[in-house]
């Protein structure tokens, strides 16, 4: 079998399948993708415009397509395996969100069916629905909802998802704008009360890296996704710690860091995202695990 040769971070979106064909993978899976009902995404985009006080800066979204474009796009690059995150903000809209999520995947292929919830009292109903629609995976923004993860109105939610062992992206971290309700702090009061809950801890936990690689090590179901970290746009703000590389590597070889992007909603090419981790020069087996190992034992993929 001939040496495909080293890796090479890919310059534009166009060198992507390269970069991964090179780690003799598949194709890419990233857990952190959005697509969202029409007129909430002009709404998001519209935020995103005004550098609204959880954005905190110019922030000017790059693939501002349709979802047909974006889908290509995708596919252009090699990403097999793509979220469909999307967010309640107020009680009562999550349950439309995910009859619009769940269907989008339905009619995707590729995409993990995708669902998420709010601290409201009919939050186990939908949550229990979209489970026997076939979700694979959540998503709550504890940043954009305003609520605590603690909640005692989502206790039985958690127990729900970690009972049904299905992931949840959380964001939990302080980046780009810290609330109340955000940091390590009341993620971890979350994961005492929950230990067993797979939590994907979006953004490497970012700005509070070290006591998030804390948390992915206490506990066996919680992991990181990697996005927007190690891009130019994100290290400007919260750069990671690169003494903390060698523990990064390991929770990465033990399947515990996934790829994400945040696509669309980015101000850099995709491939921005790979070149910034192939730069780490972690080794070519943690690049094979972050990209698509990881992701695919944990989903199941083909």
């Amino acid at each position: 079998m001939t040496d495909p040769g080293p890796v090479i971070p890919p310059a534009a979106d166009e060198r992507v399948p390269e970069f991964y064909r090179t780690l003799g993978l598949p194709g890419l899976a990233d857990v952190h993708v959005h697509f969202l009902p029409p007129r909430l995404l002009r709404r998001v985009w519209a935020y995103f415009d005004a550098a609204g006080p959880l954005v905190g800066t110019e922030w000017p979204i790059l693939y501002r397509w349709s979802d047909a474009d974006r889908v290509a796009h995708l596919r252009r690059l090699g990403v097999r395996a793509f979220s469909a995150l999307a967010y309640a903000h107020r009680p009562g809209m999550a349950a439309e969100l995910n009859r619009w999520t769940l269907e989008f995947a339905h009619d995707t292929p590729g995409c993990l069916a995708s669902a998420t919830f709010f601290p409201e009292p009919g939050a186990p109903g939908y949550v229990e629905a979209a489970l026997a629609g076939g979700a694979k995976l959540f998503k709550v923004h504890v940043q954009v909802g305003g609520f605590a993860p603690t909640d005692p109105t989502l206790d039985q939610v958690w127990g729900m998802l970690a009972d049904a062992g299905v992931p949840v992206v959380v964001h939990a971290g302080h980046a780009p704008v810290g609330t109340a309700h955000t940091g390590p702090g009341p993620f971890a009061a979350l994961l005492a009360r929950h230990p067993r809950l797979p939590a994907v801890v979006a953004h490497l936990g970012a700005p509070d890296y070290r006591a998030f690689l804390d948390l992915a090590e206490a506990y066996e179901h919680v992991r990181l996704d990697t996005t927007m970290a190690f891009t130019p746009f994100f290290d400007q703000f919260v750069p990671f710690p690169t003494d903390e590389l060698p523990r990064l590597r390991e929770l990465g070889l033990a399947g515990k860091v996934l790829l994400g992007s945040d696509f669309p909603n980015i101000p850099y090419p995709y491939a921005d995202q790979l070149t910034g981790l192939a730069r780490l020069d972690l080794g070519d087996d943690w690049l094979r695990a972050v990209c698509w190992d990881s992701a695919a034992a944990l989903f199941d993929l083909p």
